[in-house]
């Protein structure tokens, strides 16, 4: 591993712990030179290929998706460990499904649910963009189904 600070090539693992639920590991080195220490991160590569609404495969990327969910987070109060949390979340239940392939509209609603749980404004936004509104009627009906079902949310607790 190379050393961040003085760029040698060899470091040595001090600490090694699992996080994420065993799904990635942290390892603290130091390097061999410089003795200046540094964390290194490994996440577990599963292959999973993710069939487009064309038909063309492409590798799935964890990070595309927290992008776009970004995206429809922008100037929104959240912090960003939660949209992480959230991509993580989509990620594991799509690896949970133990196929070797999913199709994108799969993954496109996981990320609308978890969005429309996080918050209204990102929901609409995303959804915007993945159901490829026609106009802005489209989006009214979209808008009214999301309000309607938050009314019947809270007639239900309350």
């Amino acid at each position: 591993m190379k050393c961040p600070f003085c760029g040698h090539n060899d470091s040595r693992v001090v600490d090694s712990r699992d996080i994420e639920a065993g799904e990635s590991i942290r390892r603290r080195r130091e390097c061999t030179s410089c003795g200046q220490r540094f964390s290194t991160y490994e996440r577990v590569a599963l292959s999973l290929q993710v069939v487009k609404r064309d038909g063309r495969r492409e590798e799935f990327d964890r990070h595309k998706l927290v992008k776009n969910m970004w995206k429809a987070c922008e100037k929104r109060d959240l912090p960003v460990e939660t949209v992480e949390a959230l991509a993580r979340n989509i990620e594991h239940r799509i690896h949970r499904l133990g196929t070797p392939e999913i199709q994108s509209t799969l993954i496109g609603e996981y990320a609308m649910e978890a969005l429309r749980e996080l918050d209204q404004v990102a929901y609409i936004r995303f959804a915007s963009v993945y159901k490829s509104f026609a106009d802005l009627d489209d989006m009214r009906r979209e808008m009214e189904r999301l309000a309607s079902s938050e009314a019947g949310e809270k007639a239900r607790v309350g």
